[in-house]
């Protein structure tokens, strides 16, 4: 037992001097201070002020509660039009799951006077839109009044019908609402996966492993004291860009703050464990940076639906989405500032990450070898 204590404690002593020496040196180096620190200021303000977005696609819930002609034949004109990809539902409580869920973009309800209203010129037809995404969701509501104008001007019915719309999850209809959160993605995407793709790689280039290698430090404790004080300052990261999308964007957080940092620090290990796995891989900081660049933050960006909705893709593109850990991010953040505590989404998402973390974390202990070939 004795024995056993004091080999337990003899690693948890070298992994403390190993974590120490490695935030010494993260304080010491002012780059990886300004990419930590200043880089999310940076990207947060110009991305929050200056982005604006266009959509391809939309998915619709019809509710038909009134199952007349003229409500029969206004549906199907949302069935033809090449701007839609519309479901019926025969309630309101399942298109309100199907928006809750992120299957539907919009739910168009016709009330059940609607044909008796349309009659006497005064008819309503309810439309729900998902304003997460503010430009998306006015042109969603474009669409729709314009199928509905075009419809009545084909069949020359004598009354009319007025488009009511809601935005649920953003009704000041504002995009800073969508972007802001999709940044939070970009922040730890470049503290977790780009930073620490330098680090086991410098460590090659100066020779420093070597010395390493001939004590008794474990690859296990080596990649731990590497990966905590980058935790740390990613969560420190997380903290700005949360402070900055509450109090300086005013972006709303529906849900809880606790399930909003756990997601975050899952995902946080997922980028940590693939910048780790490429630095230790490539033993080259310059390869490194350029291999981070294009497996993780270029897909962050482009691939994820920060910027594009992964429905409007080609399927092979959109295949490719489903094995990248912002995709599950970015609808989970999203989701928790602006919707709330949406079990059926955060659950599997959250999961998805777990599975992702173990994964890239094993990757990188098994591609960092305590030898010199």
């Amino acid at each position: 037992m004795s024995a056993a204590g004091g080999s337990l404690r003899a690693r948890l002593r070298r992994t403390t001097a190993l974590t120490l020496k490695e935030a010494r040196q993260l304080v010491r180096d002012p780059s990886s201070i300004a990419m930590g620190v200043l880089m999310p200021v940076l990207l947060i303000l110009l991305f929050g002020y200056g982005l604006s977005l266009d959509v391809r696609h939309v998915d619709v819930a019809l509710v038909l509660e009134d199952t007349s002609a003229d409500a029969t034949a206004l549906a199907g004109a949302f069935e033809l039009s090449p701007y839609f990809a519309p479901v019926r539902v025969p309630t309101w409580r399942e298109a309100e799951e199907l928006l809750l869920d992120r299957r539907v973009d919009g739910i168009v309800r016709f009330p059940p006077d609607f044909a008796r209203r349309l009659a006497r010129g005064d008819a309503d037809l309810g439309l729900v839109v998902n304003g997460t995404d503010a430009n998306r969701a006015r042109i969603i509501r474009g669409y729709v009044q314009g199928v509905v104008a075009s419809a009545q001007a084909d069949a020359g019915t004598a009354g009319s019908a007025v488009v009511v719309p809601r935005l649920w999850f953003n009704a000041e209809n504002d995009s800073r609402y969508f972007l802001v959160p999709g940044l939070i993605v970009l922040v730890m995407t470049l503290i977790g996966a780009f930073m620490t793709a330098l680090v086991v790689a410098r460590e090659w280039e100066r020779g420093t492993l070597e010395a390493l290698f001939v004590t008794p430090v474990r690859v296990g404790e080596l990649l731990l004291s590497k990966l905590i004080p980058y935790f740390v300052l990613g969560l420190f990261g997380l903290g700005l860009c949360l402070g900055a999308a509450v109090y300086l964007f005013e972006v709303p957080l529906r849900g809880s703050l606790a399930v909003l940092v756990g997601v975050s620090m899952v995902y946080l290990l997922v980028a940590l464990g693939i910048g780790l796995f490429i630095s230790s891989a490539v033993k080259s900081q310059f390869v490194a940076s350029q291999i981070a660049l294009v497996a993780t933050f270029l897909p962050a960006m482009m691939l994820s639906g920060f910027l594009f909705d992964p429905r409007s893709m080609p399927a092979p593109v959109r295949a490719i989405t489903y094995a990248l850990p912002a995709r599950y991010y970015v609808s989970a953040l999203q989701t928790v500032f602006l919707a709330g505590n949406v079990w059926s989404v955060l659950v599997p998402s959250t999961l998805v990450l777990l599975g992702m973390a173990a994964v890239v974390l094993s990757l990188a202990r098994v591609a960092t070898q305590k030898k010199l070939a």
